[in-house]
């Protein structure tokens, strides 16, 4: 097997397993939370829907620390180690507290704007919620910054044991608080599981061979640029990945002009391609640690790790095409899906295959771009393709659902053409804020 192929799929299984255990907990935790009636489900999905936006924010400082400390593994410098992780730290001290802050002060306006101003009974639920879960935050914030640190050394084990951690013992720990503090049982719950992965997290990172090494050494460069590089390299990814969660919500909004019949049948069409999607996401990382490690180690070989990340996330999205469709009937009826939104969701299923293979390749490809410094050209593409994707979109609802998997194939395969011309430039030409680390006296 191909040696890039290889460390590809090395790194990607674990990270896809991580995504797999927080997506299950999620839909258990709604499962219980349903015993308490639609306004308590209600509240708990605004709290979801809000953390997936917080989530943008934290990759600022844990994307763009993983890029940055497998760039200093691969130069074998551990000054430039402890650079990279200090950096890390700082910012997350820097933007949690706002975060956390402004979130405890806004929660009710929060939760009302999410809610669409309603003053029903999810209203008070939610606010109930975002009183433990914001200060939570902090906690949220740091782990994504451990699972950063410790992707960046190459481990990406690690991090999975962890988020099955903080899963299993959410999943444990759910039914008791639930049922004994309704909302904030499940709050709470949440907040004390992740407190207890993070502990070992922290163990984690102090047992590190590399990140123990790195701590006898002076860093590379004063905390205020450290904190900048993070900041300037986890920023752009950031910003793809908000970009992205805001299409999707507005699509979300355009299929709604099909009824609610379509709304219901593309929801659920849309969880079970997370199954798919999760591993685009896992190759995506996979790539981005090994190109940023390649590099530090002075070999720009991102064109083949490019090549082998686009051809296993392209076969795993061919296959999920294939099984979708095929087993679309039944997947329907696997979620209770009516009559009328289960023919909807089907016809979706089998209409979304071209789509699925070309996100399969540019959110894989995305990777190399994020690992060799040039997140900032992805972020064009996906910036004027979300654009494109919603006015196709909009202007091909009257072909129903299959008109939507027309407008983001279209839309996709567009990105797909710009991210390939990026791609094969020449790499001398491209400025990376992770190759230029210096180190200072």
């Amino acid at each position: 097997m191909n040696a890039h192929r290889s460390q590809l799929l090395q790194l990607a299984r674990p990270v896809y397993f991580s995504l797999l255990a927080s997506v299950a907990a999620g839909i258990i935790n709604t499962v219980w939370v349903a015993r308490l009636g639609g306004p308590a489900v209600a509240a708990v999905a605004v709290a979801t829907t809000t953390e997936n936006v917080l989530l943008g924010i934290a990759l600022v400082f844990g994307s763009g620390t993983t890029v940055l400390v497998a760039h200093a593994r691969g130069a074998r410098d551990p000054s430039a180690v402890r650079a990279a992780v200090r950096g890390g730290w700082a910012l997350w001290a820097l933007v949690t507290p706002l975060v956390v802050v402004g979130g405890l002060l806004g929660r009710e306006p929060l939760a009302r704007l999410v809610l669409g101003g309603s003053d029903g009974a999810a209203l008070p639920l939610a606010v109930a919620y975002f009183t433990l879960s914001m200060p939570g935050m902090a906690v949220f914030f740091a782990q994504q910054l451990v699972d950063g640190i410790l992707k960046g050394t190459g481990d990406t084990r690690t991090p999975m044991r962890l988020a099955l951690l903080s899963n299993g013992l959410i999943l444990a720990l759910d039914p008791l608080l639930i049922h004994l503090h309704g909302v904030q049982g499940a709050a709470a719950s949440t907040v004390l599981c992740r407190s207890v992965a993070l502990g070992a997290g922290l163990v984690a990172v102090r047992r590190t061979a590399l990140l123990r090494s790195a701590r006898d050494t002076a860093p590379a460069e004063p905390l205020a640029v450290s904190l900048r590089r993070t900041l300037t390299t986890g920023l752009p990814m950031s910003a793809d990945f908000t970009v992205r969660q805001t299409g999707a919500l507005a699509l979300v909004a355009i299929v709604a002009r099909l009824g609610v019949t379509a709304v219901a049948a593309y929801s659920i069409a849309y969880k079970v391609m997370y199954v798919a999607t999760m591993a685009f996401y896992a190759v995506r990382q996979a790539a981005s640690i090994h190109t940023a490690h390649t590099r530090g180690e002075g070999r720009d070989e991102r064109r083949e790790i490019g090549r082998q990340a686009v051809l296993v996330s392209g076969v795993i999205g061919l296959t999920a095409a294939v099984l979708l469709a095929a087993a679309a009937p039944w997947l329907m009826a696997a979620f209770g899906a009516g009559p009328g939104v289960a023919r909807e969701g089907v016809l979706f299923l089998r209409c979304v295959g071209p789509y699925l293979l070309l996100m399969a390749c540019l959110i894989a490809l995305g990777g190399v771009f994020e690992g060799s410094g040039n997140a900032p050209g992805l972020l064009r593409v996906t910036v004027l393709g979300t654009a494109l994707q919603l006015a196709l979109a909009y202007g091909l609802t009257g072909l129903g659902l299959p008109g939507v998997c027309l407008a983001l194939a279209g839309a996709t395969a567009v990105q797909c053409a710009l991210a390939g011309v990026l791609f094969r430039r020449d790499p001398a030409q491209v400025e990376t804020g992770v190759s230029s680390v210096r180190v200072v006296g």
